[in-house]
């Protein structure tokens, strides 16, 4: 009956859908057809596969290794404002890397607040640069990630599990072991493939923080290619590099991602015994502060420090601030022209495409397309002409995957819901998703715009291909400032960088959940 119901956005789903894989694989082609395979991967080029292996899978163990104990603090306490933390402990996700990155830097920078602690006391600085700055940073962008991940897997053990082992009088170690760890057997492996996916596409970090010879990732190395030597061959090779090594890690991520079932339960609320001593309590809390204190300080930081940097911005933030907020705008707008038809045509379905339309998002990184378009286009004009609507176009395909996943379940409902009386009212087209759907996907369309503008807003990342002098968003805008060492007019731009990404965000998730229900 779904389908009947839905059988004009099956069409517009598949369209979209083939818009997608054409954009994609039209970015590939152009990028084998000028991959010098003959030529070889200079000495430079192994050490940065070497390097962005390692640098991953060093993130991906930290952050989930770190993860476990915060999500299971989080999972046995409640406590006044617990639900505002673990909120604000989700920001870095749509935090723009290159703020976060300066808020680190003031944090544990060679002048940071950690080294003046250091050297009060006696103690050696310490360097963020690097290996070990590439992996911190990826901590903090992941850490959250990872936390909420396996928290969302501690809700699935059912309340009457604890219930009888409190009446079987277990310790906390063996209440850990016969019921947490089975849990974390299942779920830790698919949360370490899909960090070590995203820190192996990362750029902004390796750029910033990392960019010598031992630490450049094969991203960096993509960038160095194209814009410093302009050759267009080596950049080429290095992308379908990237392609296999991040295709391959997207089907092991998905290939060990497993579907969490613990047995049913009665829906009580969750109460732990075995966290009512005091030792439990002290460890839960020393967890929860420093997760919070690592999280939250760089945060601190850039508001405190942009704040005197407001004033000394120079006109060009404030233009590249409109270029942002243009390339947001434009990002959003057509990811929910390609989501919405997909997601009626996933959920319409007995089997949806996510997972290959996931799997495309993961394994296609933005330089990778953006290197491609650049081929295409650079015959025919001046590819700085189409820098911002590139850029938009590609940070909307990024997202896409993540969207997707937030939306096709709720439809998903929606249509097994009202599909049958949809039919029988002959509600088909536009009629159908004015009046049934888009009602009560209101707050999950307006939470992908959030996240898509958020994360668009601050992309450091295509831009930096196509971009000019007289183009440039605010996240390149403020790279240059730290370039040129003017770090206060930087700091400020970060704060208006961040004030727009958040502010973006709140505005659209708080839009969609306006009335959602009407």
């Amino acid at each position: 009956m779904a389908r009947r119901a839905l059988s004009v956005s099956v069409k517009s789903g598949i369209g979209a859908a083939a818009l997608v894989v054409a954009l994609i694989v039209a970015a590939l082609l152009a990028v084998v057809s000028r991959a010098e395979v003959g030529a070889g991967f200079l000495s430079s080029d192994w050490a940065a596969i070497r390097f962005t292996v390692w640098q991953a899978v060093l993130s991906a163990l930290f952050s989930v290794v770190l993860a476990v104990p915060v999500a299971r603090a989080f999972a046995r306490r409640r406590f006044r404002g617990r639900a505002i933390l673990v909120t604000l402990l989700g920001a870095p996700f749509i935090l723009p890397v290159i703020v976060a990155v300066l808020g680190l830097l003031t944090v544990f920078g060679r002048s940071g607040w950690l080294n003046v602690v250091f050297e009060a006391v006696g103690l050696p600085p310490v360097s963020i640069y690097g290996l070990h700055g590439v992996v911190l940073a990826h901590v903090f962008f992941n850490l959250p990630l990872a936390t909420r991940l396996l928290l969302q897997g501690w809700q699935t053990l059912p309340a009457e599990r604890f219930r009888l082992a409190a009446q079987l009088r277990l310790t906390p170690w063996a209440m850990f072991r016969t019921l947490e760890w089975p849990l974390l057997r299942q779920v830790v492996p698919g949360v370490t493939a899909l960090i070590f996916v995203i820190c192996l596409t990362s750029f902004a970090v390796a750029l910033t923080l990392g960019g010598g010879p031992k630490a450049t990732t094969v991203e960096l190395a993509i960038y160095q290619a194209f814009r410093f030597d302009f050759d267009l061959g080596r950049a080429a090779l290095l992308s379908v590099t990237q392609l296999v090594l991040a295709g391959a890690a997207a089907v092991l991520a998905l290939s060990i991602i497993p579907s969490i079932s613990m047995g049913g339960g009665q829906d009580r609320p969750l109460r732990r015994w075995d966290a009512l001593g005091g030792a439990q309590r002290v460890q839960d809390t020393v967890v929860i502060t420093l997760a919070a204190a690592f999280l939250l300080l760089p945060l601190c930081a850039v508001v405190l420090r942009g704040m005197a940097g407001l004033a000394v911005m120079p006109p060009q933030v404030w233009a590249a601030a409109g270029l942002s907020l243009y390339v947001a705008i434009i990002s959003v707008l057509v990811l929910l022209a390609l989501a919405l038809p997909m997601a009626g045509w996933i959920a319409s379905g007995r089997t949806g495409g996510t997972e290959a339309i996931g799997l495309l998002g993961l394994s296609a990184s933005p330089l990778m397309i953006g290197t491609g378009w650049f081929i295409l286009i650079n015959p025919l004009m001046n590819p700085a002409d189409l820098a911002l609507p590139v850029t938009a176009l590609v940070n909307a395909l990024m997202a896409l995957p993540f969207c997707l996943r937030i939306m096709v379940p709720r439809l998903r409902d929606t249509l097994q819901d009202f599909g049958r009386l949809s039919v029988t009212l002959r509600l088909k087209g536009w009629p159908l998703w004015r009046w049934v759907i888009l009602p009560r996907l209101a707050p999950q369309i307006g939470f992908a715009a959030g996240l898509t503008g958020a994360l668009s807003v601050g992309d450091l990342g295509v831009i930096t291909l196509f971009a000019d002098q007289e183009r440039a968003t605010l996240p390149l805008q403020m790279y240059r400032l730290m370039g040129a060492y003017q770090m206060e007019a930087a700091a400020g731009a970060a704060l208006l960088l961040l004030v727009m990404a958040l502010g973006i965000f709140w505005v659209c998730d708080r839009g969609g959940r306006w009335h959602a229900e009407a």
